[in-house]
């Protein structure tokens, strides 16, 4: 299944970033520390390198993602010019007060009233913008939600005579080029929900989570994992958890047991989970780079 979503306030969305892109100091990208690769999007990393603007990422949900595989990202991102990687939970308040001055050591120029900090928060839908964003202003200015693409505008917001702060809509690209980057997006909840099957994104999360954290699905649902397949998963919380279709006979609902394997991920009750590593992902590329192209035409 490809995953696709991009609704049509992005396409201005995007034009609008590169113009404010122009009068920033620092792009702020808020990344989802669970899938830190697919959740960064290449036209952020294209539009500030066109200005030549240094970027701070933020792995934010931190406390959701594999301590492990947090560090092994911020190590990965450190070695790219220009970029600083620091783990975050946007709804911890001295998480997020450490933010300005990360980003003022990449533009120490711009430091006191007659040059002040103008940063650019930018990122994908749903990973967190717009909670960093009240949480530095320390007042509600944007609309959060747990659904991707609330704010649809983007505003700017004078902290202080030193600090001023551009908001912009979370922003997919037109295209996602790899399958899984989409699956891991639709785990996660970055795109729309009109945009995929929940029963297929489960079966992609269950098969994964059997191969690297089979030891939380035995703990959150009381299974044993040995000798299942991703589908048998879905069943097994269909059965722990009573998931019963209406006048079938007992019938499993598979659906209602996607829907909670996926509310558990995303609400981290599954435990501490991150879908990609630097060295998982470049097997994955390395893996589509070598799976024969499909003739569709000619199939």
């Amino acid at each position: 299944m490809a995953i696709q979503w991009y609704p049509g306030h992005m396409t201005s969305a995007r034009k609008k970033a590169a113009e404010t892109l122009a009068m920033a100091d620092v792009v702020v990208e808020v990344l989802d520390a669970r899938l830190p690769a697919a959740s960064s999007n290449p036209m952020i990393h294209e539009l500030r390198s066109f200005r030549q603007r240094p970027c701070l990422k933020l792995l934010n949900k931190a406390d959701l993602a594999d301590p492990a595989a947090t560090k092994a990202w911020m190590e990965y991102f450190e070695q790219q010019p220009g970029v600083k990687a620091v783990a975050i939970s946007c709804k911890k308040a001295s998480d997020v007060a450490r933010v300005p001055s990360l980003a003022q050591k990449l533009a120490p120029h711009r430091c006191d009233a007659v040059k002040p900090l103008r940063l650019m928060i930018m990122g994908i839908p749903n990973v967190g913008k717009s909670t960093l964003m009240n949480a530095l202003v320390k007042k509600k200015v944007a609309a959060v939600g747990d659904q991707p693409a609330v704010t649809k505008s983007q505003q700017r917001i004078d902290i202080s005579s030193r600090l001023t702060i551009y908001d912009t809509p979370g922003m997919l690209w037109p295209k996602i080029d790899h399958p899984i980057d989409g699956l891991m997006l639709a785990a996660s909840h970055a795109v729309g929900v009109n945009a995929y099957i929940d029963e297929e994104v489960a079966t992609f999360l269950a098969g994964f989570l059997l191969d690297s954290y089979p030891a939380l699905l035995s703990a959150r649902y009381g299974f044993a994992t040995e000798g299942m397949d991703a589908v048998a998963v879905i069943e097994a919380v269909a059965k722990k958890r009573g998931c019963l279709m209406k006048g079938r006979g007992g019938e499993f609902d598979l659906e209602k047991a996607a829907a909670i394997l996926l509310t558990d991920y995303r609400t981290g009750a599954l435990g501490r989970i991150t879908l990609e590593t630097p060295v998982l992902r470049t097997a994955r590329a390395k893996q589509l780079a070598e799976t024969p192209a499909v003739d569709l035409e000619n199939d």
